[in-house]
């Protein structure tokens, strides 16, 4: 299989602050390469670099064969750019705006109206196109910004956390739009904050830290490094979810992770599982769920990094880059 992503050696820097520090990617043709990390890994950076708007200060890069900084307006002519906030202008239509990028690519008005049509019914806004932007959902804000990114037919997508902010749904929804134009040929790099995201959409994951890839893989193959289950415990009455979590940390010998009701922690020695039953049924405690799994991406990323992917206190040294 060709390879239409490919850099060696990326390195940005932005004043004092190093956003780039070497990186490398390949991303096989059709498939979808997931670059995992925290705000201020370097992902957006990595992401403008490879769509000519940002020039590294080392290493080089190649999009769809073309050198990005050589060939740029070759590169521009293949590639479909959807960013963080969405890019539409809330004043036109929707079938306004997509009308808009294409006479911008220089699409003969017809054709440009037929795409346009064509786009909108296909991401489920055709009963919205006569409406202004701003009364757009943000759900459906996001697939008219997908919609416009495609509007010249892009064989190469870069998708950089096209899910932030969204519901459940509209995030589910998006999912599948993407699973579609990667089913007919659509090569896409995705970024996300998100590892449930990476987990659905991803042929293979690149992991970045502070500017640097710690891993590369495969979900399965990531999953498998920490080599780490996971024993997941949910009690059926609420109030003896104080009980649980002593009883997990005790003899897992670690601090359990709680959400909502759902308390799990890593297991190194299968024993540990049927001496937790015993010592919660001694206890009394009923329970919901009982389960021993293997590791999550998100557990993995925590593994590699120390921290997690969502980590609210790392500060977005990305946000304010050219």
């Amino acid at each position: 299989m060709s390879t239409a992503i490919w850099a060696e050696g990326l390195v940005k820097r932005f004043g004092e602050t190093t956003a780039l520090a070497g990186v490398d990617l390949q991303v096989r043709t059709g498939t979808v390469l997931g670059l995992l990390g925290p705000n201020g890994a370097g992902k957006t950076t990595a992401v403008r670099i490879l769509a000519t708007l940002l020039k590294p200060d080392a290493g080089s890069a190649s999009v769809g064969g073309h050198d990005v900084i050589r060939e740029a307006h070759r590169v521009r002519q293949l590639i479909g750019l959807t960013g963080q906030y969405a890019a539409v202008d809330e004043a036109l239509t929707g079938a306004e705006n997509l009308l808009l990028i294409g006479r911008l690519l220089g699409i003969p008005k017809p054709d440009a109206k037929a795409r346009a049509r064509e786009l909108l019914t296909h991401f489920q806004l055709d009963d919205a196109a006569d409406r202004a932007t701003k009364t757009y959902s943000g759900g459906m804000r996001r697939r008219l910004d997908l919609a416009a990114s495609l509007v010249g037919r892009p064989r190469i997508l870069f998708l950089d956390e096209p899910t932030t902010g969204l519901d459940p749904r509209s995030r589910t929804e998006l999912w599948g739009l993407v699973r579609e134009l990667v089913a007919e040929g659509t090569t896409v790099l995705l970024t996300t904050q998100y590892m449930d995201e990476a987990d659905q959409l991803a042929d293979e994951i690149v992991v970045v830290d502070h500017g640097r890839v710690i891993a590369s893989g495969t979900p399965e193959e990531l999953k498998a490094k920490t080599g780490a289950q996971y024993l997941a415990v949910r009690p059926i009455d609420p109030n003896h979810l104080a009980t649980v979590i002593s009883v997990v940390g005790e003899l897992t010998k670690s601090t359990p992770d709680v959400d909502g009701q759902l308390v799990t922690a890593p297991v190194t020695d299968p024993a540990v599982v049927p001496a937790v039953v015993r010592k919660l049924d001694d206890a009394g405690v009923l329970l919901a769920e009982l389960a021993l799994r293997g590791s999550s991406l998100d557990e993995v990323f925590l593994s590699l990094t120390g921290h997690p992917a969502t980590d609210p206190s790392e500060d977005d040294s990305e946000g304010s880059s050219p």
